[in-house]
Formats: structure tokens, sequence, C-alpha cells
């Protein structure tokens, strides 16, 4: 996920946010979406999210507290009529609503579902994981929800499923079934692969003798192995003898 802090005039576009009167259509919504945009962090953005060409610049801060405002007005309506051909920052504050409405977790794995083939780029997939908070009360609900997800042909299906692991259930609960999980993945694409080997990582990170018994015996590509030896080496929890451990490891 990209974080960047609010600064300077980027408080006075959330200030402006709060004063604005409520949303209560798609056009109005997108009216504000493009009144956020930065040219400049348009041009950064874009160099991140090759592929994505409508992406209009709205630093995810600044997007964040658009979504806190809508989703105390009629955020289900807005669900129910996502925009047609859709800037990025739209499907992405879709995605923030489903994680911020008040709503039962059913409804919202519902909502979950319905937005899940609307990814089509990392940042949107990344950014909505991670905001899914609920996830933390209701493990065994949303563990059993991502399972289908890791054996599909889409590439954000799996790498939906696979972030949301990383995110919510490295854990001592459940980690020994992610490694597993992990190592059961077979799509061969690059951002299918960079997840898995970003999981691995933070699994190397938080139980390391675990994990490292895991890459020792594991069935991952050599490329996902590869990348998930570097970004433990790239770790700044991860020791500098480990880090040797792990660049011997490699595979050639």
């Amino acid at each position: 996920e990209i974080g960047v802090r609010l600064v300077g005039s980027e408080m006075c576009i959330r200030d402006r946010c709060r004063m604005s009167p409520m949303i209560e259509s798609r056009r109005q919504l997108r009216e504000r979406i493009e009144a956020l945009a930065e040219p400049e962090f348009q041009k950064f953005s874009a160099s991140l999210i090759p592929g994505v060409n409508r992406l209009l610049g709205v630093r995810l801060p600044v997007l964040r507290n658009l979504a806190r405002e809508v989703a105390g007005g009629n955020w289900r309506e807005l669900l129910e009529n996502p925009a047609v051909d859709p800037y990025a920052e739209e499907v992405m504050l879709d995605g923030m609503l489903i994680a911020l409405a008040r709503m039962e977790p059913e409804e919202r794995l519902e909502q979950v579902a319905r937005f899940v083939p609307r990814m089509d780029n990392w940042a949107v997939c990344d950014t909505f994981c991670t905001s899914l908070k609920f996830c933390k009360k209701h493990p065994a609900l949303v563990w059993e929800f991502i399972q289908p997800y890791l054996t599909s042909a889409r590439v954000y299906d799996v790498r939906f499923a696979v972030v949301m692991m990383l995110a919510h259930f490295i854990t001592e609960d459940y980690v020994e079934q992610v490694l597993a999980l992990l190592d059961g993945v077979r799509h061969e694409d690059y951002y299918v692969g960079m997840a898995v080997a970003w999981a691995v990582s933070v699994c190397y990170v938080k139980f390391p003798a675990l994990t490292l018994e895991y890459l020792r015996n594991s069935s991952l590509s050599d490329f996902t192995y590869n990348r998930a030896l570097q970004k433990i080496i790239e770790s700044l929890r991860v020791s500098r003898e480990d880090k040797s451990l792990m660049r011997s490891m490699k595979r050639k």
C-alpha cells in the first residue's frame, strides 16, 4: 500500500471535505473525487501501477477521509450503483466503504464477494484487503470465505486471498495453515508470485524457525522462492545473521 502523510494543502483538502454537502449520487461523488486529484501525484501513482489508465492521482489518506464521510450517509445505494467506466480511485473508495460502513459480518462478506471481481490492479486489491479490519473479530468466518479464491484462474482473485492471509492470518493460530496454502498456490502471474513472496517474508519475520523449516522443504517456484528470500533480506526486522543465511539459500 502507498501511504503518504497529509501535510500543507492536503489538510485544506481534508477540511473542505468535511464542510461539503452530503453526497447523494455517483455524479456528486465523482465530482468530489475529481476535485481532490493532484496531477503531479497522478504521474507518480501511474508509474507504480502499470496498465491503469483511468487514474486521477488522489492520495490514499485523502480518499479515506472522503470514504469516512460517505460511510455516514446512503452508502448502500452508492455500492448498488457502481460508477460506469470508473476511475481507479472510485473503485478504491467503494472498497473503503465496504470496510468502513456499519454492517453485519455476513453482509460485509456479501459486499466483498461483489467487489473482488472489480479489482484489476495490485493497489486496489492490497488497499482493500488491509482495510478489512473486521477480520480480526471474525477470523473463522473470513478464513472459510477466502479459501475458494486461492484456486481461481483470475489473477486478482488469488492475490486477494493471499493478501488477506498476509494481512490478517499470520498469527499463531493460522500461520501453519497459511504456509501450507501458500505452497499450493500455482497461479503463474507475476502479481500472484510477488504476493506469495511477500506473505512468506512476513511469516519469517513473525515466525522465523517455522518459516525457515518451510523454506527448506517448500515447492515454491524458483521465482517466488527467491523473491521471498530477497524480501526477508530487505526487512529491517531480520538480523544480519539471518540475512546471510537467506543469501546462502538462494536457488541458482
